[in-house]
């Protein structure tokens, strides 16, 4: 409404806005008449009051449009808000844009950069600063924050040798087991598996189910390839998803996916997108498909291929094995032969040491035998020296009575006693009839008679 000075009066028409179209949540107040003139008898307002009914004069008032400044003072709370200042040449606003809309930034822009804000006008009313509510930031030069983003992680990571292609390890030619990191609910697995199914039935999947899009995608991704590396079951890691747009693809240009890609202990294929589509993860990853299909026509051999393979090598194979055997039969016989040579340099000094010891044992041993034989003989000689036989063989007897015992004396010879008379080859039974001492006469008369000691 115009004053009678031709002035506007913002608020007055602010009040009558609202009891049109009350803003939500914020309670409506009637208007209230002022004289406009100092010194009026009019209640005056308090300053939350003015604050509230700018606010809702700016939001009301100015539809949400697109801002074109330099950012300033880029700042980030631990709540995730950013504040900052939109500015050309000759003016500056403060900016806010919440956790809610700021976590759909793919980094946050530097001081200095041109960007288009997208958001209201609004006053924050406990200080009364006016300010920009932003809910969309994009960069101002038609590159858009998501190329700038995906240029900053790209050097860094390329800085760190991540991207170094003599890092990038051969896949496997015929893997065992496939690990797959995507969406178990997106047409990528559905084309991993027809692939895998068609071209290597025999392969076994094992599938790690992640977010492949939206708010901690990319942190569910990076866990998976770790997971599924340390897991020690999978030869191959194909990682994937479907086409979409730049933010859609946005988790598989994050560093935490990258390093999970770098750090894997199996080599990792990057199927993400389409042809077009290039992110982090193609660069970093050992092989990069063009699709999720291509990722798996890649891990995994074709069998028909594989077939005529094999068939081809098997002629292939058996002249090679025949060659083995000559080569290490050859081999063989040519040590056998050094083996022998060298058998015969020590068996045959030793033979001779050998044949040499035991001929100077032989003569040792006859020596030893003719001494002992000579001692024997004179033992011998002494032996029957002493023996009763000797004597006997001398043409001398013996007189034996009945126990054996030798009879030495006249005394031993009772007239009427037997006694055997023991002679060389035998004894002689004998009957005494009388005795007879030396020097003197007949003790007993009688003769000696020989017996046959078979008779009685």
């Amino acid at each position: 409404m115009a004053a009678e000075d031709g002035s506007l009066d913002l608020f007055r028409h602010a009040a009558r806005r609202e009891q049109s179209r009350p803003a939500a949540g914020a309670p409506v107040e009637a208007p209230v008449r002022a004289s406009g003139q100092p010194g009026g008898d009019a209640e005056p307002w308090t300053v939350a009051r003015l604050n509230r009914r700018a606010r809702l004069l700016l939001e009301h008032g100015i539809q949400d449009l697109w801002v074109a400044g330099e950012v300033g003072n880029w700042r980030r709370t631990a709540a995730g808000h950013r504040y900052f200042t939109l500015k050309d040449e000759t003016a500056h606003i403060g900016a806010v844009m919440f956790a809610s809309d700021a976590r759909r930034l793919p980094a946050d822009p530097e001081d200095g950069t041109r960007v288009r804000a997208f958001g209201s006008v609004t006053i924050y009313e406990a200080r009364g600063r006016y300010q920009l509510r932003v809910r969309r930031l994009t960069a101002g030069d038609g590159e858009g924050l998501w190329r700038r983003a995906f240029e900053q992680v790209r050097r860094k990571l390329a800085a760190e040798g991540l991207m170094d292609p003599a890092r990038r390890r051969a896949l496997p030619a015929c893997p065992a087991c496939v690990g797959v990191v995507t969406s178990a609910t997106g047409a990528a697995l559905h084309d991993i598996l027809s692939v895998i199914g068609a071209r290597a039935p025999w392969t076994r999947v094992l599938l790690r189910s992640a977010r492949v899009q939206g708010e901690g995608a990319a942190e569910d991704v990076a866990r998976a390839i770790d997971e599924i590396g340390r897991s020690g079951r999978a030869d191959v890691v194909l990682v994937g998803r479907g086409g979409g747009s730049l933010e859609d693809l946005w988790a598989f240009n994050r560093e935490e996916v990258a390093r999970a890609i770098a750090a894997c202990p199996v080599p990792v294929v990057s199927a993400v997108g389409h042809e077009v589509d290039v992110t982090i993860a193609d660069l970093v990853a050992d092989l990069r498909a063009p699709t999720p299909s291509a990722g798996a026509e890649a891990v995994v051999p074709d069998r028909a291929v594989l077939g005529r393979r094999l068939a081809g090598l098997r002629p292939r194979l058996s002249t090679g094995l025949r060659r083995s055997v000559h080569r290490y039969r050859d081999r063989l016989e040519s040590r056998a032969g050094r083996l022998r040579r060298g058998m015969d340099d020590v068996i045959e000094p030793r033979t001779a040491r050998v044949f040499d010891r035991s001929q100077r044992l032989a003569v040792a041993m006859r020596a030893r035998l003719a001494s002992r034989r000579a001692r024997l003989e004179g033992a011998s000689g002494r032996l029957d020296a002493l023996s009763p036989l000797a004597t006997l063989g001398r043409g001398y007897a013996v007189p034996l009575d009945g126990s054996g015992r030798v009879l030495r004396n006249v005394a031993g010879f009772p007239r009427g006693s037997s006694f055997d008379l023991r002679v060389v080859d035998g004894s002689v039974g004998c009957r005494v009839t009388g005795t007879r001492r030396d020097g003197g006469g007949v003790v007993g008369a009688g003769r000696k008679e020989a017996t046959d000691p078979e008779q009685p």
